[in-house]
């Protein structure tokens, strides 16, 4: 009895990828048709069509008899379109085995080398077919290579758009195609490219940085400048309150000039989200720059969130390891940013459905942008504010009291008279500030063993044993929570706060001024909230 050829490819879950195992059967008995089974989904049944119209296409005969596709395990959901070129080139390999009509109506192209088949088992297999038979480019390609090289794939045949991208995962030999030909003579050693010339650092090497904004371009706000360096050094989330016109935006929209660089595995995990949520451009190997994610205020909890009737990415996860940016907060929905409270504190979302659940990771640091009222005026001395008290109090609402406690920093953006502001020097570039945060960071790492973790992440066992206070700091500490009535959970933020004030300070141990710039920066919200 002829052996079932089988191939490798993956069923997305999440960012991460199961192994699934491609085998056809080619009857010669029977109406022509073709049956996929495995419980694929609409996407995967549709495939019939197209990988029929594309092998007539791409010169191979239509195949006599019925076709059998399974797709295994049998009881894991199969979803995309990623699976038309394994699923095509099983129907060919299992019909070459006994019907010599259906080999490609050309052998090796004169003066090539001759290659070795590649091992069907152990070549992982990805793209989707247009009706001409060309390849093209799919989602998820990073997660699926890192998946199947650990499952054990030695090669991986891919669209030559995804090349880079899965030449990031080291051990695999990346084959580029452009059409299903290409693909069948890679698989089956008649010929076909080359394998990919790259690697981690080949990839990385595609993605350049611009240059952007520069905090030296904002004169004045100078205290604001001062809480975002501190809110980037230990990864903390910052909000910032003023009237309109005053540079709430522009402030945030120079973070990413001050933002440190990625980890290799912070940069290998960004670059799956992206890559599963369809996001990484043609050609992008591992992405360098950290996320810098800016919603409108009417995105939905699901463009937030995540989730979807196929679990994708949100905006939390989207930002993971950079910026989520949340410009005039109130105006989300208060369902939107209750959903956050979650993430914000875990640093992932789960994802439920009937067919299954997907996981997303979701560190990220907030920042958050808010007038003090409905007009923009309140506390404004050269504008009069038009609110009641009622439109104060509900519009205040919109934030609940235990998001504000997520939020470790609080900070005013005053309104800067025009005449003031032509008259001010140049303030601290992103140069200036990124040099601290590089330094702060840097204590970080040294403390916690990597570069991965900051300030903002520690559990209570680490400020136990990193923010101890003498009686001098515990002193101050103790007035401004009889004083202000903090929850537990705002004096540990606070604590994490003085923390990254101290790394950036170069103090070893806590000392009463960390304790008390830390406090200023949450004593904010209860004067205005009351």
């Amino acid at each position: 009895m002829a052996s079932v050829p089988r191939l490798l490819s993956g069923a997305l879950g999440g960012i991460e990828a199961v192994p699934v195992s491609v085998e056809a059967d080619v009857s010669r008995s029977g109406d022509p048709q073709m049956v996929v089974v495995g419980l694929p989904d609409a996407s995967v049944k549709e495939s019939r069509d197209r990988v029929a119209a594309a092998m007539a296409h791409a010169g191979f005969e239509p195949f006599r008899g019925r076709v059998t596709v399974n797709l295994a395990p049998a009881d894991l959901r199969k979803e995309g379109s990623h699976f038309d070129l394994p699923i095509a080139l099983a129907i060919l390999l299992a019909a070459d085995g006994f019907d010599a009509s259906l080999r490609p109506a050309s052998p090796r192209r004169a003066g090539e080398p001759a290659r070795e088949p590649l091992d069907p088992e152990r070549t992982a297999i990805a793209g989707e077919l247009s009706l001409d038979g060309t390849v093209r480019p799919v989602r998820g390609v990073l997660p699926l290579a890192a998946s199947l090289r650990a499952a054990g794939a030695t090669a991986i045949v891919v669209p030559r758009d995804n090349a880079a991208e899965a030449a990031v995962v080291e051990g695999l030999a990346v084959y580029p195609v452009a059409n299903l030909r290409e693909a069948y003579e890679v698989l089956s050693g008649e010929g076909g490219p080359m394998p990919f010339r790259g690697g981690r650092a080949a990839a990385a090497a595609t993605d350049t940085a611009e240059d952007g904004p520069d905090f030296a371009e904002v004169k004045g706000q100078e205290m604001a400048k001062r809480a975002i360096q501190i809110a980037v050094a230990g990864g903390h989330n910052i909000l910032m309150i003023g009237p309109p016109g005053t540079g709430k935006s522009m402030l945030a929209r120079r973070i990413p000039s001050i933002l440190p660089p990625m980890t290799p595995a912070e940069a290998l995990e960004a670059t799956k989200i992206h890559s599963v949520a369809g996001l990484l451009p043609p050609g992008a190997g591992l992405l360098r720059e950290r996320a810098f994610r800016s919603p409108h205020h009417t995105v939905s909890n699901v463009g937030l969130i995540g989730g979807g009737a196929h679990p994708s990415p949100g905006e939390v996860t989207l930002a993971h390891h950079g910026v989520l940016f949340l410009d005039e907060l109130p105006e989300f929905s208060r369902s939107a940013l209750e959903v956050m409270r979650q993430p914000m504190e875990d640093g992932f979302v789960t994802i439920s459905r009937a067919a299954g659940s997907a996981r997303f990771p979701s560190r990220f640091m907030l920042v958050a942008a808010m007038n003090p009222c409905p007009c923009g005026y309140y506390g404004d001395p050269n504008h009069e504010c038009r609110c009641t008290r009622t439109q104060l109090q509900h519009y205040r609402a919109k934030i609940s009291g235990p998001l504000l406690d997520r939020i470790d920093l609080h900070i005013e953006v005053p309104a800067t008279p025009l005449k003031d502001l032509q008259s001010l020097p140049a303030g601290d570039s992103s140069a200036d500030l990124r040099a601290g945060v590089l330094a702060a960071r840097g204590v970080q790492a040294v403390r916690f063993g990597t570069a991965a973790r900051t300030n903002a992440s520690m559990q209570r066992r680490d400020l136990e044993r990193f923010c101890r206070m003498d009686a001098r700091c515990l002193e101050v500490m103790n007035f401004a929570i009889r004083e202000m009535k903090f929850s537990p959970r705002a004096h540990d933020r606070i604590l994490k706060v003085a923390r990254t004030i101290a790394d950036l300070a170069g103090h070893d141990a806590l000392e009463p001024g960390d304790i008390q710039e830390a406090l200023g920066f949450r004593a904010l919200d209860r004067a205005a909230w009351t």
